[in-house]
């Protein structure tokens, strides 16, 4: 014999309450997604750029933290450690924040300048090595079609002032914004680099190509990573960090990891995750409560004829699941809209990965299952003989 599925008969036999039951773990759904996604924003926007540099090993100023700090090092540096063996190449990265005039406004704002002979293959993106001839043009550079509305148009042919200088934008790139790069990102040969910044006045510090603030080492094929770290480590002066690009002790891990312990981003947003769980508890309580009390003397008689307590929290832990699945989907598909909404306002890195996914859904399902914990305390202590004025 087929059994029933009462716990799915009892949440859909009323359409207009099912669907306003699917729609309240559907929002709880939304504010977990919203939270957790701007606080992962915020931190993939801090290593997209990194990621996307072509590097095994950096070089760095021991004293630089992050990428906020302007601590440049001696360029010899990479020509040092370009002698080492399985090192092929060496490449210098220059940073500055600068002023951009909005050609439409007039209204200036800050960017970040990213510079680099463009003979050395630093960002492989194909719109980037499509300019290479360009970008060795005076007072040219490419822009960030990612950046944010506030710097104006972002297209080729653009003509307006960086840092008080003339500068024509010849290509654009996709990158996005964070921290560093105030609103929006410039790519730029390191000779207009030099024309930009060698003078910036009294007060700035003035930039050659005797520093740089990024070095990037290309390895030979077959050269092991971690070897050529502890080696040129040891071989290098100390006034150079060096580290891999990749891994727990990497790069990119140290920058997420500075921002991840040195600024309240990750607990604020962790506490609106948790208020946003709490929120979908307090509501699935709401619907699962709701439908004990419409079908108390149902469950009564359930009682009466011989089924269990057991049998009874089965029936409402199977509804809270099943309002944890179909609750869950549209939330899911209204947190997307909202992540391309969000990349596209703010210029932050928003990723929707399968892990990410699966994390909230086991939020959703916890929340469910301590709603419906809750809520049939009712069942079992129903008592039909009371129901029925026994």
């Amino acid at each position: 014999m087929r059994r029933t599925p009462l716990a799915l008969l009892n949440l859909v036999h009323d359409r207009k309450k099912f669907l306003t039951s699917m729609a309240g773990v559907a929002f709880a759904v939304l504010l977990m997604f919203l939270f957790t996604g701007f606080k992962n924003a915020l931190y993939d926007s801090q290593t997209q750029l990194l990621g996307r540099l072509n590097g095994d090993i950096v070089i760095i100023n021991r004293l630089k933290e992050n990428m906020f700090v302007p601590r440049a090092f001696a360029r010899r540096r990479l020509y040092q450690a370009q002698a080492f063996d399985g090192v092929e190449g060496a490449y210098a990265i220059y940073l500055s924040d600068a002023r951009w005039k909005n050609p439409d406004t007039r209204k200036t704002r800050p960017v970040r300048v990213i510079a680099y002979n463009p003979s050395d293959p630093v960002l492989p993106m194909p719109e980037v090595l499509a300019l290479q001839q360009e970008l060795r043009l005076p007072n040219t550079a490419m822009i960030d079609e990612r950046s944010r509305a506030e710097v104006g148009p972002r297209e080729t042919g653009v003509v307006t002032e960086l840092a008080d200088r003339e500068i024509r934008i010849v290509g654009t790139f996709s990158l996005g914004t964070d921290f560093a790069s105030g609103n929006g990102n410039l790519i730029m040969s390191d000779q207009n680099f030099l024309r930009f910044f060698a003078n910036r006045g009294p007060e700035e510090e003035e930039r050659s190509f005797a520093t740089a603030d990024i070095g990037l080492l290309e390895l030979a094929p077959g050269a092991e990573v971690d070897r050529l770290v502890n080696a040129l480590r040891d071989g290098l002066p100390q006034d150079v960090l060096v580290l891999p690009m990749n891994g727990p002790e990497g790069f990119i891990a140290r920058e997420r990891t500075y921002w991840e312990e040195n600024t309240n981003i990750g607990f604020v947003f962790s506490l609106l995750t948790t208020m946003g769980f709490v929120v979908g508890i307090i509501l699935v309580y709401q619907i699962l409560y709701t439908d004990v009390a419409d079908h108390w003397s149902e469950y009564a008689t359930l009682k009466a004829i011989g089924y269990d307590n057991a049998y009874l929290f089965g029936v409402v832990i199977q509804e809270a699941i099943i309002l944890s699945v179909l609750g869950f989907i549209p939330g899911l598909l209204i947190s997307a809209l909202f992540y391309n909404l969000g990349a596209a306002v703010t210029g932050l890195l928003f990723q929707l990965t399968l892990q990410r996914v699966a994390n909230i859904y086991i939020m959703t399902f916890i929340m469910c299952l301590i709603s419906g914990a809750i809520a049939v305390r009712k069942v079992q202590r129903t008592d039909p003989a009371e129901v029925f004025g026994l």
